[in-house]
């Protein structure tokens, strides 16, 4: 099969343009500010298989995993011209329950040939806690949970299906404004694909899709076979699961043989009984993204990528939880764990080439209640940034999102218009980064007043096992919560769910990322 090495770049950045242009239309159609502010969604193409052929630069823990909810619709749904699948169900592919998928076939003549996919974290998908991010014990705690189920039935949107979901959330007029944002992004990817079959033709079009697949999967063979043959390990933990205050300890070991890599979590600790556990589509995410940042080419990061990588997991392990295991913090806190063991491993094997740990968390933070201002019910969540971790390249960035996050803040401006909220300071945690010939990023400081009672949860990590540093360098200083009332101030553990009075503050320092190599 010929392929013209120029077409090959043009269609590699067409397929691009498809996915970042599926994001613009999402983010500035959305109704909540988590999802048109922090941009925190993702958009990709797909094959008529359900193989990834081009995503944008959004969020790699959706972006590695949307492929297992493509395949999962396609399986279950035998889809129509102007369908739409939509799921979140973790245990079909999904990540947590806010992070909704939804899946539209692209028909050329009789027949499916592509799929275009937009997964967006929505604010509020009922659950126990506002903002179903919660302390769960369960799945069935977090939300209303989505096999998949056609949204869209031959172009009409099913109103039935609709109300059913939006009777179970708290914010219903805000979650049919970002499905209506979700659809729309759907039916750009589309228009743009049929653009370019009318431009070129079906068997071209196809033909280079496959091509870029092996393109990348011919990078990352070349990627790994510059790392030295052999067995590498590390082992890291989660400070607790929020119920127990034990450390919950995630071991990888990675095996490079040639032009492969076999990478084994096997011995990982047994899923747990909070909702960090993670399902296997968050853990092959995590190492997809380690392994694409090696590559130091501009090759798409599509299932080529994958091919090369053998990712082993034990059923039953905090990193391939069996259902109904309680998820919502597995996809933001545990991904970020896996990232840091995967990366810990790889450093034995390339100690010029791997950082130290950045900040290690999310810092999820859900608020929720009824706002003064309008009378009606408010759900907020944000992640925040912290520290990276200092490098062979240089320092750390500050108070920036890392590894398997990929969002903006949420400006003060938009925070206060849309939420009973004060925001008493956000700034940089100076001296936070741990110290190193190249020293760690600084976390950063978020402080809210509440101008109304809410129930606030907070999902966090590293405030008890610090970002460590590699090659000598220090590990950078560990995360804190607080809740400031009047004059005085408690400290609040990493992870908690209470009812908090108008007039407190919340206060949130991140963590700063670890040095790399020594001071002195």
């Amino acid at each position: 099969m010929h392929v013209n090495p120029i077409l090959l770049q043009v269609f590699k950045n067409r397929f691009a343009a498809i996915a970042e242009e599926m994001g613009v239309t999402l983010g500035r159609t959305a109704f909540s500010p988590n999802i048109k502010e922090r941009r925190d969604y993702s958009c990709a193409l797909f094959d008529r298989h359900g193989d990834m052929i081009a995503q944008a630069a959004h969020i790699p823990v959706h972006l590695g995993s949307m492929p297992l909810s493509v395949k999962s619709a396609i399986d279950r749904i035998a889809m129509r011209p102007g369908d739409m699948v939509m799921l979140n169900n973790p245990f079909d592919g999904g990540t947590h329950l806010p992070d909704i998928t939804l899946v539209a076939p692209v028909f050329i003549g009789d027949e499916p040939v592509f799929y275009v996919a937009n997964r967006a974290h929505h604010a509020d998908v009922g659950g126990m806690t506002s903002g179903s991010m919660p302390l769960s014990t369960s799945l069935f705690q977090e939300g209303l949970i989505i096999s998949p189920v056609r949204l869209v039935e031959e172009g009409a949107i099913d109103r039935k299906l609709l109300e059913v979901l939006l009777c179970n959330v708290r914010t219903p007029t805000e979650r049919e404004g970002d499905f209506a944002a979700q659809i729309m992004a759907n039916r750009i990817g589309e228009r743009r694909l049929r653009e370019l079959v009318d431009k070129y033709d079906m068997a071209t079009v196809e033909r280079y899709a496959a091509s870029l697949n092996d393109y990348a999967e011919r990078f990352m063979r070349r990627t790994i076979a510059g790392i030295p043959d052999g067995r590498y390990h590390h082992r890291d933990c989660l400070d607790s699961d929020g119920i127990s205050a034990d450390p919950v300890w995630i071991d990888c070991v990675i095996d490079i043989e040639g032009e492969l890599a076999r990478i084994d979590f096997s011995a990982s600790d047994p899923q747990v009984t909070g909702s960090v556990n993670a399902v296997y589509a968050i853990t092959l995410s995590a190492v997809l993204y380690v392994f694409r940042c090696l590559v130091e080419a501009d090759v798409p990061a599509n299932a080529g990528c994958l091919r090369p990588l053998d990712v082993v997991t034990k059923p039953g392990t905090v990193v391939d939880a069996c259902f109904p295991a309680a998820v919502a913090g597995g996809n933001v806190e545990t991904s970020q764990r896996i990232v840091d063991v995967v990366l810990g491993a790889l450093a034995e094997a390339l100690p010029d080439r791997i950082p130290a740990a950045s900040q290690g968390t999310m810092n999820n933070v859900t608020i929720g209640g009824i706002d003064p201002r309008r009378g009606s019910p408010f759900a907020y969540y944000e992640t925040l940034a912290g520290g990276h971790g200092g490098g062979p390249a240089g320092q750390g960035e500050s108070a920036m999102h890392s590894h398997m996050t990929n969002t903006l803040n949420t400006p003060v401006e938009a925070l206060e218009y849309a939420y009973p909220f004060r925001v008493t300071e956000y700034a940089i945690r100076r001296g936070s980064g741990g110290c190193g010939r190249f020293s760690g990023g600084d976390g950063l400081v978020r402080e809210i007043e509440l101008l109304a009672d809410a129930e606030v949860t907070i999902l966090s990590e590293r405030r008890n096992q610090p970002p460590f540093g590699l090659q000598g360098g220090e590990p950078g200083s560990p995360g804190r919560n607080l809740l400031i009332d009047g004059d005085s101030s408690e400290q609040l553990p990493g992870k908690f769910s209470r009812r908090i009075k108008a007039g407190c503050r919340l206060r949130v320092e991140t963590p700063g990322g670890g040095g790399w190599g020594s001071a002195n």
